[in-house]
């Protein structure tokens, strides 16, 4: 990445001129570009390819202004910490479903961040709709406390070679997703990020979702419904029953320019 895509991304998270070799500019970062970069599909539902391609990854988010899932928000993220001097793991995870079943592999993507002031290594992840607001100690295993809740990493090694390594992501008590720890790259998740776009067993497939971190809570749009919360008090619906106002909405909350709606299985 070069000296003006770096500045040109910094833009699009609303960081003048951080610096990720420490662990304070990494926690800025982290939680500017929730705030700044919604999760979102709303690629599946207008019919564009989502790429995995370094290029395309930064055209998307950085000069088109436009969010995604996991593979797009981590695998951009991680390009911008690289080029700010952090070294970066992309790992692979397994997200926790219906009575506690795992998904399979490659159904998340994370990130394992080391600084170059020598803290963590930290787990960042950008990409996981509602998580944490700031990065997590990987090799920490008593709770870590966030903006979004009470956090641990717990080892799940019980004897099996295979799972060997392996973290469970945990937050108020609840199992997010089983983190692997070793070094993927982002070629290893066309495949499954192939699937997510088009197999209508992928809860991406059947509806629109774009949300983002506020400084107060969370601002959604699941469908034609508005949905605004704030942490530990209030939750707001609101439908939006016409497409101006679905569109207007999109524009306001999250930046995105649309020329047409998504089409949404589920409305």
């Amino acid at each position: 990445m070069d000296h003006e895509t770096v500045v040109a991304y910094l833009d699009r998270v609303g960081v003048p001129a951080p610096a990720a070799s420490d662990a304070a500019g990494l926690g800025a970062l982290h939680r500017a570009h929730q705030v700044r970069v919604p999760f979102e599909n709303l690629s599946i539902h207008l019919a564009e390819p989502i790429s995995l391609d370094e290029p395309d990854l930064i055209d998307k988010i950085v000069r088109r202004r436009r969010g995604g899932f996991c593979y797009e928000l981590n695998g951009a993220f991680a390009l911008l910490l690289e080029a700010l001097g952090a070294q970066v793991s992309r790992v692979a995870a397994r997200v926790y479903g219906e009575a506690g079943r795992l998904s399979p592999p490659f159904d998340h993507l994370a990130l394992i961040v080391r600084p170059a002031d020598g803290s963590g290594p930290w787990l960042a992840d950008v990409g996981f709709g509602s998580h944490s607001d700031y990065p997590l100690l990987l090799d920490a295993r008593e709770d870590q406390v966030d903006p979004a809740g009470r956090f641990r990493l717990a080892d799940t090694y019980t004897g099996d070679a295979a799972a060997a390594g392996d973290i469970d992501v945990l937050k108020d008590g609840q199992p997010q997703y089983r983190l692997e720890t070793r070094e993927r790259s982002l070629a290893d998740c066309v495949p499954t990020c192939w699937w997510q776009q088009t197999s209508p067993l992928s809860h991406f497939t059947r509806s629109t979702i774009c949300s983002r971190l506020t400084p107060g809570g969370r601002v959604s749009i699941s469908g034609r419904m508005l949905i605004q919360t704030i942490r530990g008090g209030t939750r707001t619906e609101q439908r939006l029953d016409t497409d101006d106002a679905l569109l207007a909405a999109y524009r306001d909350h999250f930046g995105i320019e649309l020329s047409r709606l998504p089409d949404d299985p589920a409305a």
